[in-house]
């Protein structure tokens, strides 16, 4: 089944802003990632909290998740995912000109990550910074990418996405803490080669949700409350419908900026939040299983890292081939959302 047409869009629902890519075209040259090697399964969940591997396969499609050891930083992950992917480039860090790295966990409030990870890889004098976008943050990194290479201003970036939510989960929280789950993917972004990458974009976020997930004291801040220790929480429900919503919409929006319609789109990379919400998302736009990556199943929800973890699967199964139409698209904590489409070099 094939829609070409977007859905109607439903009362009080923000405009959806695309943006085409312009100036020197760019594209992804290297994927690498990294999963703490510890698996934590729904079974062994069972036996700390009010839970069953049944009840949380039939609401999130998660089988297992990797779990840091305690003690691990996000820059530990985050160098590791960096290290491959400049490996998969062929290149070395001396050669970077930006490092971005997108964390919902930092290893506190400053310095960045980005910094540390500079550091880890010798390469001072880049420019390095964070970016807290939650889990459309690699996505949002993407972009600043693109738009930099397009001005000519740098010939290549990374762009990280690393976690560590282990340390931010109420494991007394049946509702999270059988979601999220630790890792980190990165990606080096060059010049494209043969007239393929970026095509375009709809980026955007409505900030009337910023209560529907969060870390710590809402109404105050974590900080101004004095809270030591905040947990991530979430309202489920909202959320769900929100994320269907904002799937649907932002596929349409992203293939009409680029003159495409979803019989163009191989391979759709979505956020990796819950298996109904992406399965729910792809039968409304027409896409069949065949054409969507999840493996939600295996890393859990690991924010900013899903969206890199599920393109290094896809390369992996080879289920992702150069001049392929690739739509990634994320949303998250704020609410954010961000989608782009590329053609893969």
């Amino acid at each position: 089944m094939a829609i070409t047409q977007a859905p109607r869009v439903r009362s009080g629902a923000l405009p959806l802003r695309t943006y085409r890519s312009t100036g020197r075209a760019a594209a992804i040259a290297g994927l690498g990632v990294y999963a703490p090697e510890k698996v934590l399964t729904n079974r062994e969940l069972e036996r700390m909290v009010d839970t069953s591997d049944q009840w949380i396969s039939e609401r999130t499609g998660i089988k297992e998740r990797r779990i840091a050891e305690p003690g691990t930083t996000t820059f530990e992950l985050a160098t590791n995912a960096a290290r491959a992917a400049l490996d998969d480039a062929g290149i070395t860090a001396r050669d970077l000109d930006m490092i971005l790295v997108a964390t919902s966990s930092p290893d506190g409030p400053f310095p960045s990550v980005a910094c540390r990870v500079q550091d880890e890889l010798g390469v001072p004098g880049c420019c390095a910074m964070d970016i807290l976008a939650a889990c459309s943050g690699f996505a949002y990194g993407l972009s600043l990418a693109d738009a930099y290479i397009a001005s000519s201003r740098v010939d290549t970036i990374l762009v990280v996405g690393a976690e560590v939510l282990s340390r931010l989960v109420d494991w007394r929280d049946r509702g999270t803490c059988v979601l999220f789950a630790d890792g980190a993917g990165a990606a080096v972004v060059r010049p494209a080669q043969s007239g393929a990458g970026f095509l375009s974009w709809c980026l955007g976020a409505d900030g009337r949700g910023y209560d529907k997930i969060t870390c710590g004291d809402v109404p105050r801040g974590a900080y101004v409350a004095g809270d030591p220790r905040p947990f991530i929480g979430m309202k489920g429900p909202d959320v769900f419908k929100f994320a269907t919503d904002i799937f649907i919409r932002q596929a349409f929006a992203v293939a009409d900026a680029a003159g495409l319609t979803m019989d163009d789109i191989d391979l759709w990379v979505p956020h990796q939040a819950n298996r109904r919400i992406i399965e729910a998302a792809a039968q409304r736009v027409g896409l069949p299983k065949e054409r969507v990556m999840i493996n939600i199943d295996r890393f859990g929800n690991t924010s900013t890292a899903t969206i890199p973890l599920a393109l290094r699967d896809a390369l992996d199964q080879d289920r992702l081939h150069a001049g392929d139409k690739v739509l990634i698209a994320g949303f998250g904590s704020g609410l954010t959302w961000a989608a782009c489409l590329l053609e893969w070099e």
